[in-house]
C-alpha cells in the first residue's frame, strides 16, 4: 500500500513537472525513462554480484539442505519405528527430532536473513553506480528529467540500453 501511494506520488510529482515546464517555456523538453529491473536483471556488475553471492553463501546452503533431508530421514524413521519402540525411547526420539527440527528452523531463517541482507547491500551498490551513470548521461546529452518507473512509455525516450553499456563498461 505504502508502495503504491509512493509510486502514485511519483507519477504525479513527475506530471506536475512536466505540465509546469511545458508551460513556463516554450522549448521541448527532453525526458527519458529507464528500466531499473532490467539493469539489475542484464547488467554485468549485477550477474557478477548474484555469482558473489551464490559462492559466499554456497557452502551454508549446503548445510541447511544436509540438515533439512537429515530431519526428513529421522522423521521417516521414526514414523516406522514408533509402533515397536518403548515409551522412553520414542519420547527420546521425539524431543532429537524437536531440537533438530529447531535447529534446521533457525539455521533457515539466519540463512535467509544473512542472504538478503548481502543481496540488499550488493545491489545498493549497482543502484549507487546506476544512478550516477544515468545523471551523466542526463548531464552529457542534455535531459531535462529521466523516469526510472512508468506505467507506460513511447521506447523511443527508453534509454535503458545506453545506462546498461556505460554500466558493463564502468566495471
Amino acid at each position: 500500500m505504502v508502495e503504491t501511494w509512493r509510486k502514485f506520488l511519483k507519477a504525479t510529482c513527475a506530471a506536475t513537472l512536466i505540465a509546469t515546464a511545458s508551460t513556463a517555456s516554450a522549448q521541448e523538453l527532453k525526458i527519458g525513462v529507464v528500466n531499473p529491473e532490467r539493469l539489475l536483471r542484464e547488467s554485468t556488475p549485477a550477474r557478477a554480484a548474484l555469482q558473489k553471492l551464490e559462492g559466499e553463501f554456497a557452502k551454508r546452503q549446503k548445510d541447511v539442505e544436509e540438515t533439512g533431508i537429515r530431519l526428513k530421514t529421522m522423521a521417516e524413521r521414526f514414523e516406522k519405528d514408533s509402533p515397536v519402540m518403548t515409551e522412553t525411547d520414542r519420547g527420546r526420539r521425539q524431543r532429537e527430532l524437536a531440537e533438530l527440527d529447531r535447529d534446521f528452523q533457525r539455521k533457515q531463517r539466519e540463512f535467509r536473513e544473512d542472504l538478503n541482507q548481502r543481496r540488499n547491500e550488493e545491489m545498493q551498490g549497482l543502484v549507487e553506480r546506476s544512478n550516477r551513470i544515468i545523471r551523466q548521461i542526463a548531464e552529457q546529452e542534455k535531459y531535462d528529467l529521466i523516469v526510472q518507473e512508468a506505467v507506460y512509455f513511447n521506447p523511443r525516450i527508453d534509454i535503458t540500453e545506453r545506462v546498461l553499456k556505460a554500466l558493463n563498461a564502468a566495471r
